[in-house]
């Protein structure tokens, strides 16, 4: 009887931690976050159109496409597939992403894909796509808008993210689609 109540005490005590001081002190701490913690949101005429940095779904020609996701950009079940390269239906079904890209982009060769047009992220929700996944769509997004190619190619250049120190530099896909909806 006496661990019992020891074990209860101790559930207890775990509960009262785990379940309301912890998320209680997180809740506080990310009122000092940018956006009360909520996330990077992006607005457009006063209206919440998605977050910086979760990856969304656009799969219109005239839009620029993300990278494929996983979990059909379901934030709540950010995954990956958790297949291997040399998983048979993972290359089955990136091949499937490759046919499509190709019909939507008559102009390029499969070479000319890079591979972050093709294969999910970890999380099944990146934001960003490479400067050659943006560059790759510029004539597809271009024609579909009746804009020059010029110009839509511009537009990606001015948004392309240089990392700070390390890393590669990349295009957030959802304010690359804000700014060529201002486009005129």
């Amino acid at each position: 009887m006496k661990n019992i109540i020891s074990l209860l005490k101790f559930t207890l005590l775990t509960v009262i931690l785990f379940a309301v001081i912890y998320p209680l002190a997180i809740y506080g701490i990310a009122q000092f976050a940018p956006n009360q913690g909520k996330g990077e949101t992006i607005s457009v005429n006063g209206k919440v159109v998605g977050y910086q940095k979760i990856g969304q779904k656009f799969d219109q020609p005239n839009y620029f496409w993300g990278r494929p996701s996983a979990v059909d950009y379901n934030a709540a079940g950010s995954a990956g597939s958790n297949k291997g390269p040399s998983n048979a239906e993972y290359l089955a079904l990136v091949q499937k992403r490759i046919d499509t890209f190709l019909i939507v982009h008559p102009y390029l060769k499969k070479s000319e894909i890079p591979a972050d047009m093709v294969t999910a992220s970890g999380s099944g929700l990146d934001p960003n796509i490479s400067p050659e996944g943006a560059l790759i769509q510029v004539k597809r997004v271009a024609k579909e808008r009746n804009l020059a190619e010029t110009k839509v190619k511009a537009l990606v250049e001015s948004k392309i993210n240089k990392p700070t120190v390390m890393g590669t530099p990349t295009v957030n896909v959802l304010e690359l689609n804000v700014a060529l909806d201002e486009l005129k």
